[in-house]
């Protein structure tokens, strides 16, 4: 099975294939593959050259807007300045105009100098320093042929990066772990030299050649990372360290930030001293010649190294990991471990389709930093409703702050004058309500939605001003605060959020109404119009010229539904918005509402209240069916619904969408599950596979229509338990599933 070609984003340059340290646990020297014995000491120019070429042919083929260029070994200081400086040219000049160059050196340190130093502040290399730990941590493994300590040099190393002429090229602290080491002394003598980052990794390891195990704990290496992650939380996580970062990172659905982890598509190729084009350096750990492709850089394009059968294995995500690792729950998180580590030379045709050899270790350490984080990471929304009301408002808010961003950059007087009320209106605690109230209404947010695009197309558009004066005016009106505003509008309507629609007479194409607050309503004038043509106009009766918004009272909610079937923004449903009802229709279709609320609260005890939570405004549409609802591109709180059907129908339909838009709601503020993959589940009452999305939003909605109609409930269990085993699924979305079983 191979995917579609995954450019190299991130390449390792070996320029210099000998070390001046011993390390017992190198991959490179100690592993099964030896080839280092035949490369290269040092990487020549013309290998230099042709590397650079390629690569930025690779660059520009695939329109890449930055690659990682990371200098290598061996220990890479040991190719000396000069030889770094061609390096740093050719890639430098080889990306002009081409891609962004990202340029980095992994060392143990020993040999940096100021001079070394100087040339990677020319050229923006950043560095990074291996070290274990303490100096007895260091020293388990990281020493000098003849035994000597590394550790005081490679201190001196890291004090010099920090100092304050080199600090912004310190680029963090590459730590492998041992667990015969203090994980508290590890973590405090990496995190005293105030680094960046901080990497742990795991040692190399196969199935045929195991970690070692001194108490025989198939999750030793997950408890030793735990004790530094629980000292690292108790420290106040003085430093990113990026294995926990990553694991938190995909708990709450979004991507691996590391290659060991995770199962984002690999974007890393090695190119060794004598130009040879490998695949990821660790491979050297299970066999001779594991990481070979058999391709260089003077004959191959990189893009025939990205087609290479082992390279495309660790692109496949989910259907590159074995069987046993797509059925876990955890897999998102760990992606199966590190390709290397899944090796066994004994066993399936594929020698890794196989768990990783730290498989309990990483099982253990993704559910124990998620046991140790759930609390902080789940999303208040999911646990609150009011919370989620909360977030909503947030998000409205940031997309009106966005648009004002865009709209200011043009410079029109209408919108900033717009602008400058809405802060004069939020600067007292009645006018912030006001504005809170219209921001809450639902199709705000079409509103928003709508200009930001009309913004982009056509600069200055006077359809927003008119919207956002219109919206500034309704939160006037529903405080009563004593302000003029002042309203642009055309064809002589002007609608108020929330409130209703005003007809002024004798308004040609595009005029503006001064508009000011009542006791009881406001008053309103067509600006440069007859000054007889002023009048007071009642906010909640109907009169000469104003139609408010009918209101539907419902039981538990002192501000009912609001039926509205006036707003021009209110068309942004799948089926058209029905045209205005008239009296009769309105009256009759209110009247149904109200008893289908009543019979939801007869046969749903405590659903009632949730809805009166959440939801705010009922739009008659055209087309669905008296029990389907819609959900359209609006804000939290509006369902669109037919005007027909009995009120059983409209009790389902109010239910069924009222479920559809909290789902909704929640997506837009947390992530419940990652939608990085196509995988698909079954369902219990359907034969076809669907995604994630659809398993989790059909059994919402079974569970609250399971009042209705018990029939509905049927394999619901059985949906819950597909959900919770799911690799998709969030910490969020666990606390989500958590409600959805107390439900039942």
């Amino acid at each position: 099975m191979t995917g579609p070609l995954v450019p190299f984003r991130e390449v390792v340059l070996k320029v210099h294939s000998r070390c001046d340290l011993a390390c017992d646990h190198c991959y490179v020297y100690e592993h099964a593959d030896q080839s280092w014995r035949t490369r290269p000491k040092t990487i020549s120019d013309h290998v230099i050259f042709r590397t650079a070429q390629r690569l930025a042919e690779h660059a520009k083929a695939h329109a890449l807007p930055s690659v990682s260029v990371i200098l290598h070994g061996g220990e890479p200081l040991l190719a000396g300045p000069v030889r770094l400086r061609r390096v740093c040219e050719e890639l430098t000049s080889a990306f002009e105009g081409i891609a962004e160059l990202d340029l980095r050196i992994h060392t143990n340190g020993l040999q940096l100098s100021p001079r070394y130093l100087d040339l990677f502040d020319e050229f923006g290399v950043r560095v990074g320093i291996s070290l274990d730990g303490d100096r007895a941590a260091n020293d388990r493994h990281r020493r000098y042929a003849d035994g000597r300590s590394s550790h005081p040099l490679v201190l001196k190393a890291v004090e010099l990066l920090r100092q304050e002429r080199y600090r912004h090229l310190y680029l963090g602290l590459l730590c492998t772990v041992d667990i015969e080491n203090d994980p508290r002394a590890v973590l405090d003598a990496l995190a005293e030299l105030d680094p960046p980052l901080i990497d742990f990794l795991l040692p190399h390891a196969t199935w045929d050649d195991p970690p070692p195990r001194p108490d025989g704990s198939p999750t030793a290496y997950a408890d030793w990372l735990l004790a530094v992650f629980d000292h690292w939380h108790e420290r106040g996580r003085p430093v990113p360290v990026r294995l926990f970062s990553s694991v938190l990172s995909t708990l709450s659905g979004g991507p691996s930030l590391t290659e060991s982890l995770g199962l984002a598509p690999t974007d890393l190729v090695v190119v060794e001293t004598d130009g040879q084009l490998e695949q990821v350096d660790s491979l050297k750990s299970a066999y001779e010649g594991a990481a070979a492709t058999g391709f260089d850089v003077f004959t191959h394009a990189f893009d025939e190294v990205a087609a290479h059968p082992g390279v495309q294995a660790r692109q496949l995500g989910l259907a590159g990991v074995s069987e046993t690792c797509r059925q876990c729950p955890v897999v998102r998180s760990c992606g199966g471990g590190l390709y290397t580590h899944r090796y066994r030379s004994t066993g399936p045709s594929d020698a890794f389709d196989n768990p990783s050899v730290y498989c309990a270790d990483l099982a253990a350490l993704v559910r124990g930093i998620e046991a140790r984080t759930a609390a902080v990471l789940v999303a208040p929304a999911v646990a609150e409703p009011v919370e989620l009301v909360a977030a909503q408002q947030d998000l409205t808010r940031t997309l009106l702050a966005l648009l004002n961003v865009d709209i200011g950059q043009h410079g029109g007087e209408q919108w900033a004058a717009a602008w400058e009320l809405a802060a004069t209106i939020e600067a007292s605690e009645e006018g912030a309500r006001g504005l809170n109230e219209v921001l809450a209404h639902p199709y705000t947010r079409t509103w928003l939605l709508d200009a930001m695009e009309l913004v982009h197309e056509r600069p200055g558009a006077v359809q927003v001003t008119r919207r956002m004066s219109a919206c500034l005016a309704a939160a006037v009106v529903r405080t009563g605060l004593d302000l003029p505003v002042r309203v642009p509008f055309s064809g002589g309507r002007i609608f108020l959020p929330g409130l209703g629609e005003l007809r002024i007479e004798n308004a040609g194409e595009d005029a503006t109404a001064l508009l000011r607050a009542t006791e009881d309503g406001f008053r309103v004038r067509r600006e440069g119009g007859d000054a007889a043509e002023r009048r007071i106009v009642r906010s909640e009766a109907a009169g000469p010229g104003w139609r408010p918004l009918r209101r539907i009272p419902t039981p538990g909610s002192a501000a009912g539904l609001v039926l509205d079937d006036l707003d021009p923004y209110r068309d942004c449903y799948s089926s058209p918005a029905a045209d205005a009802l008239d009296d009769r229709a309105a009256a009759d279709l209110v009247v149904r509402i109200g008893e289908a609320w009543t019979l939801i609260e007869a046969k749903a005890p405590g659903r009632t209240e949730e809805m009166a939570g959440g939801l705010t405004t009922l739009t008659p549409l055209a087309g669905p069916a008296p029990s389907e609802p819609a959900v359209g591109r609006h804000g939290y709180g509006a369902l669109g619904i037919s005007p027909d059907g009995s009120s059983e129908e409209l009790a389902i339909a109010l239910l069924r969408g009222f479920r559809r838009a909290e789902l909704r709601a929640l997506r837009d503020v947390t992530d419940l599950y990652a939608a990085d993959g196509s995988w698909e589940h079954r369902m219990p009452w359907q034969e076809e596979p669907v995604p994630f999305s659809r398993l989790l939003a059909d059994t919402y909605e079974r569970i609250a229509l399971g009042a209705f109609d018990p029939r509905c409930l049927e394999g619901v269990p059985q949906a819950l338990d597909a959900l919770e085993s799911a690799a998709e699924l969030t910490i969020s979305g666990k606390r989500l599933l958590d409600r959805m079983r107390k439900e039942i």
